[in-house]
């Protein structure tokens, strides 16, 4: 039957559509115009930095002047190019199939930060963005990854507490005001966070002003310490 199936709707590439040899993938020239981050990267964010890895955590500029509440970070992607268009079809264009590569490619860039007993917390949508677009992206990465990754998944373990404004042209310092107490512990959650370790999920870095929030979030619910894993980080290329 899957042999017969695959005849009739064979695999395609994720990005453009043209066929692959399984399904969930990248052709080989999406996957060249993908921009995955590896090599050196900072610890706490995932950025690439420049040179080889020395063996000890190196920190990128802005990872070295924001205090950041979470203990280490990493992200799978670049948020530019065939990086920028995955994660905007996965947000906005109800390409919830790219989930499951996507959490694939987190899982590979995470095995550095995740730990046995972690549980895996995806950063909230407010209800009402929820309404408009049906599904909140980080939760679904989140589930995928917890699966591959086999760690437990809490997908409402937090929840905004008011609605914040689109983040888009804001700068560093406005979006942490924006972010400010808008994300919350959810009190019938807080006994699968207290004591444990917590993987937050998001799909972009930009500033970390919402991953700050969520992560002082469920360090309020007794999470002995937080990671994150994003999809994309907002950076320089080096």
């Amino acid at each position: 039957m899957q042999s017969a199936l695959r005849l009739i709707f064979p695999p395609q590439c994720v990005s453009c559509g043209s066929l692959v040899d399984s399904e969930f993938t990248l052709c080989g020239d999406c996957w060249r115009q993908t921009p995955f981050i590896n090599g050196n990267v900072c610890d706490q964010c995932g950025t690439p930095l420049a040179g080889e890895p020395c063996g000890t955590p190196e920190y990128c500029d802005d990872c070295l002047t924001i205090a950041r509440p979470w203990a280490q970070g990493r992200a799978a992607l670049l948020y530019r190019d065939n990086g920028r268009r995955l994660v905007l079809a996965l947000k906005h264009g109800d390409r919830l199939d790219l989930a499951k590569p996507a959490a694939r490619w987190l899982a590979a860039v995470g095995r550095p930060i995740l730990q046995s007993g972690m549980v895996v917390v995806p950063v909230p949508a407010h209800w009402q963005r929820l309404l408009r677009r049906r599904y909140n992206q980080a939760a679904e990465l989140a589930r995928q990854m917890a699966a591959i990754s086999g760690h437990d998944c809490c997908p409402d373990a937090l929840f905004r507490s008011r609605k914040t404004a689109v983040q888009d042209g804001m700068g560093r310092d406005e979006r942490f005001r924006n972010m400010s107490a808008a994300i919350r512990p959810n009190p019938r959650r807080k006994a699968i966070l207290q004591g444990r370790a917590v993987v937050l999920v998001d799909d972009v870095m930009t500033s970390g002003a919402t991953l700050a929030a969520a992560t002082e979030a469920c360090l309020v619910a007794g999470a002995t310490h937080v990671c994150v894993l994003v999809l994309a980080r907002v950076a320089k290329d080096t």
